[in-house]
């Protein structure tokens, strides 16, 4: 019988609800639309979202565990692959230690209760600090620039969208992406909104995207020049006084204002203007026009961040926010508050930020936010020697296509003496595997944002049931991880996995109740224990976190407070609210206020400074987004292929006449050379060449019968990753020079 089922797109960072039809007799979901009445999304949906059905019944996708026999995999049963898996990491472990445990995060861990939930436990009880994950491929120049900022890595301030008087868009293409590090349903619509009510949009980016289109500034400058270009935007506002009398009501809580003054001197719109390639006119304007307006926010992204000075731009496009006294206040930038976060403590300094708490073995890379650089996997995995990686456990992630130089990790990964995928496809990574455990499909897996509500740009609490059970001998994701996690312990992967939940809700429980801030401080653990749902562990974990935060009830203390039971009485979601200010609160720097001019980030302005003379690099190439595409793993799904979702080079007619480029083109950079087709487009800025990530699905051995059929190149294998930001250990993505020839 068909029915309706309610139901978080996981897809993407805009969480929008959907609206799923479902076959109960063959445990299909048929269709899905947008949910009208969902309190975030109210009905929007994208072609990613519209997909859904064909993800969920992918006759590719696996179902049962794979284990190597004699060079093939070959299905296996549960218990046998688990208890395979615990014994040969403990093996290892033995043999080697824990630090011979490579562990690797892909981003779809942001959009699972396991990913948030489980995953970190399972590094854990590796116990191995060497940790990779796609966040060193994106967004952590935008973490490293918030620990020194407000002394927490995770601390972001979004733009407030809905009530901001002006957007400034920076290396970011939300009406294609939907949004990153901004959770924002129906990003279109919101811009659509902005300009109704008299709003101002500019966007600066070398490409002419479609978010660019629809802006009154579009700003196309050389890529990798954010930063100086930032910094004349902050000189500027220093210059002409422009800056926010008591930066907009928080002077108190900011420090280093002068220092950040003086490392501003050398950076004015003159002096950068030829490097950016952006009239200083322009620049000056742009400064007034952000100081000029009642609210403004300036939100950057990967075009920010993956390049050579992603820390130091993602540091001054919140400099800029403080400046016009736009941080932390309606219609600017402000810090999220999920529903899941711990309850408001007073406000109390933290320790100092710092990175390179460890090293790498081969190149010494710094760790950061307890991350090494991904670039370093494939080094860590094949240089001989003491300390080398010997066994690799990769959940939810394709590094072969999202990291550089992915031939030499594919090679690394043959020869490595364990590797265990925990993952739905045999793809470009997991085709290596000595065991793939696939989780099971979005339709039969509970859903929550325990990581996305941290971005959102209003507070909401949705929770997605399992649309389908699961069959009696098939585990989830959240008993999958838990079982290995006890394996690793020594108690067995068939003890029962909700010891794992009661552990950490044990210690959860005990912090809190000695915390004299806590809103359960002095009660007793087993009182409050008795108080959750007899259900399973990730729904009696999700209820305590709920009850403990900022919306909670406090296990009955703060009665009409928000527990589990009432976020699933509401099947459309709980409206909790627009984005509050949360300063002092939020910050834990050593010296509890925003600190502007951090050491490090002083420091990295004489590299910054020096670029500025530099020659021009010549061609460059930058990525770009597709609507109906995310990152190497949506290009399975027959809805989302052909059209504009293409793996082409784009490239500017007065570039393609000077190079001779007609329908293919062999593009060569540091790590290698493709045979690429080529699309002449003004879209794109002179000197600038575009090709998408996440493609180069021609390899042999996988499991992906509608992606091989277009596979597009892998635009990684022409990245060494030699260029990185080493404030942040990322790896250049944009802005990486390359030459061009007709194919």
């Amino acid at each position: 019988m068909a029915r309706t089922a309610l139901r978080i797109c996981p897809l993407c960072e805009a969480t929008c609800g959907l609206s799923l039809g479902v076959d109960d007799e063959n445990g299909r979901v048929t269709s899905a639309r947008g949910d009208r009445d969902d309190v975030f999304s109210h009905g929007y949906i994208c072609p990613k979202g519209a997909s859904l059905p064909e993800l969920d019944n992918d006759p590719d996708r696996l179902d049962r565990p794979l284990i190597r026999r004699d060079g093939e995999l070959v299905e296996v049963e549960w218990d046998v692959a688990l208890a395979f898996v615990a014994e040969r990491l403990t093996d290892v472990t033995t043999r080697h230690g824990a630090p011979a445990v490579g562990v690797y995060l892909g981003n779809p861990n942001a959009h699972t209760v396991a990913g948030a939930l489980y995953a970190p436990l399972l590094t854990r009880a590796i116990g191995t600090h060497n940790v990779f994950s796609a966040s060193t491929l994106d967004q952590m120049p935008k973490q490293i620039a918030l620990g020194y900022l407000f002394g927490n890595p995770f601390a972001f301030a979004v733009p407030d969208l809905d009530r901001t008087d002006h957007l400034v868009i920076i290396g970011a293409n939300p009406i294609v992406s939907n949004g990153s590090v901004t959770t924002a349903a129906d990003f279109p619509g919101k811009l659509t909104a902005l300009r109704k009510r008299g709003g101002r949009l500019t966007v600066i980016d070398p490409a002419r995207t479609r978010t660019a289109k629809v802006a009154d500034t579009h700003l196309a400058p050389r890529p990798g020049t954010d930063a100086a270009l930032l910094f004349a935007i902050v000189h500027t506002l220093f210059d002409e006084d422009l800056v926010a009398a008591d930066l907009g009501g928080i002077g108190r809580h900011v420090t280093g204002l002068d220092t950040l003054r003086d490392a501003a001197a050398g950076f004015s719109p003159e002096r950068v203007a030829s490097y950016c390639d952006v009239p200083a006119g322009d620049i000056r304007d742009l400064a007034r026009a952000i100081a000029g307006s009642p609210s403004a926010a300036v939100y950057g992204r990967m075009g920010t961040t993956t390049v050579e000075f992603g820390t130091v731009g993602s540091w001054l496009i919140d400099a800029i926010n403080v400046l016009t006294g736009n941080l932390d206040r309606p219609g600017g930038v402000m810090f999220p508050t999920p529903p899941t976060a711990p309850a408001p403590r007073p406000p109390r300094p933290g320790r100092a930020f710092r990175t390179g708490r460890w090293r790498s073995r081969v190149s010494a890379h710094p760790e950061v936010a307890g991350e090494l650089p991904a670039v370093a996997l494939a080094e860590e995995l094949d240089t001989p020697g003491e300390g080398r990686l010997r066994a690799l456990v990769t959940i939810g992630g394709n590094p072969v296509l999202s990291a550089p130089n992915g031939e030499r990790l594919a090679a690394a990964l043959d020869e490595v003496d364990f590797l265990l995928c925990i993952d739905p496809y045999l793809n470009e990574t997991t085709r290596h595997a000595d065991v793939i455990l696939p989780p099971p499909r979005t339709s039969q897996s509970p859903h929550f944002d325990f990581v996305l509500n941290n971005l959102a740009v209003r507070a909401t609490a949705r929770y997605s049931p399992p649309v389908f059970p699961l069959p009696d001998d098939r585990p989830d994701e959240a008993e999958i991880l838990s079982r290995l996690v006890l394996g690793l312990g020594g108690f067995g992967t068939d003890a029962d996995p909700s010891l794992v939940d009661d552990q950490v809700i044990a210690a959860t429980l005990a912090k809190e109740v000695s915390d004299p801030h806590s809103p359960v401080a002095g009660r007793v653990v087993d009182d409050l224990v008795a108080q959750l749902p007899d259900a399973p562990g990730h729904e009696r974990r999700l209820d305590m976190m709920l009850r403990l935060g900022a919306y909670g009830d406090a296990f009955g203390g703060r009665p009409g407070g928000l527990t589990l039971a009432d976020v699933r009485a509401a099947p459309h979601g709980v409206d909790l609210g627009p984005m509050q200010p949360r300063l002092p609160g939020v910050l834990r720097t050593e010296s509890g206020k925003v600190e502007l001019a951090a050491d490090d980030l002083i420091a990295d302005v004489a590299r910054l400074r020096a670029a500025l003379d530099r020659a021009d690099a010549g061609l460059v190439l930058i990525g770009r987004r597709n609507l109906r595409s995310n990152n190497s793993w949506m290009h399975n799904l027959p809805a989302l292929t052909g059209g504009s979702n293409r793996c082409t080079l784009h490239v500017h007619p007065d570039d393609a006449a000077r190079l001779g480029l007609e329908d293919i083109a062999i593009i060569r950079g540091a790590g290698g050379e493709l045979k690429v087709p080529v699309e002449i487009t003004d879209d794109i800025r002179p000197g600038v060449a575009s090709l998408p990530h996440g493609w180069g699905h021609d390899v042999t051995g996988t499991r992906l019968s509608v992606a091989a059929v277009e596979p597009g190149v892998n635009v990684n294998q022409l990245n060494d990753g030699t260029l990185m930001d080493p404030l942040s250990g990322t790896v250049v993505l944009n802005g990486l020079p390359v030459e061009i020839a007709p194919g």
